[in-house]
């Protein structure tokens, strides 16, 4: 994930992401009011067919001709001729109808392969998948301390082939553990055995299960580097219980939490 950072910085993260096999890039327009696309579009020319680039649509732009016009200026910053798939950042107050039938147009005419949602509860879900089945993917907020999706969204995700892709997964700028806490300890006794960092186990629980992925903000080389290595990383039932007992589900919040 790449929101705002000096430009020359985040194009060589990305690059090196790239590099180390990290070919997930999520952007959208609002980030930096295009900024981040127009940063995306440099560090992958000459590399469109090695990445998988996804985009969001503001909810205000959401009517159907809207998003179609908010694709192509999408697509004129990333310098690309089409998305791999493209979101609708959260639910909008236009009718979700023209939003689909966008999308839908959008895949038909190959300006995206697919089309998917983020930052939706299970009740939005529901009519999304009335109007059109052909959600790929429901992007949402996911962290060790904040896992109200595991609820329901989860499970109705995973019953309905739709992918959930955790943002946010080490939590909002001060969020991560704590190394002296509970569950700080245990990432990194987990960490020490697998020879790797609390963050990349943190990682590595929070896409333990098929069909949930994660996209860590890539905003410096360390940072990506770190977050490559996590990808290799297995662990085990019981280190995976011991994650779970640290940081327990809690109850299921009224609203769906989002940033």
């Amino acid at each position: 994930m790449i929101e705002q950072a000096p430009r020359a910085e985040a194009v060589t993260a990305l690059r090196r992401g790239i590099d180390a096999g990290m070919t997930h890039i999520d952007t959208a327009e609002m980030y930096g009011s295009g900024a981040s696309e127009d940063c995306v579009g440099e560090a992958i020319a000459g590399r469109r067919h090695d990445v998988f680039i996804v985009s969001k649509v503001l909810p205000s732009n959401a009517t159907k001709a809207g998003t179609i016009a908010a694709c192509e200026r999408t697509l004129k910053r990333l310098k690309i001729e089409s998305l791999d798939c493209y979101l609708l950042h959260w639910p909008s107050s236009h009718p979700l109808e023209g939003t689909i039938a966008a999308f839908e147009t959008l895949r038909r005419d190959g300006k995206i392969r697919s089309w998917g949602l983020s930052n939706f509860d299970v009740t939005d879900l529901k009519q999304a998948h009335a109007i059109s089945p052909n959600i790929a993917c429901n992007q949402v907020l996911y962290h060790l301390n904040q896992r109200a999706i595991e609820h329901e969204v989860v499970p109705w995700c995973k019953a309905h082939n739709i992918a959930v892709v955790a943002y946010s997964p080490y939590g909002q700028a001060h969020g991560f553990p704590a190394a002296r806490s509970k569950g700080g300890q245990i990432l990194e006794q987990i960490g020490r055995h697998h020879r790797a960092t609390p963050r990349q186990v943190a990682l590595a629980w929070l896409t333990r299960e098929p069909g949930t992925f994660a996209i860590p903000k890539a905003a410096s080389l360390g940072h990506v580097l770190e977050n490559a290595k996590a990808g290799d990383l297995k662990l085990t039932p019981a280190e995976c219980a011991s994650i779970d007992d640290a940081f327990p589900l809690g109850r299921k919040p009224r609203q769906l939490p989002m940033i």
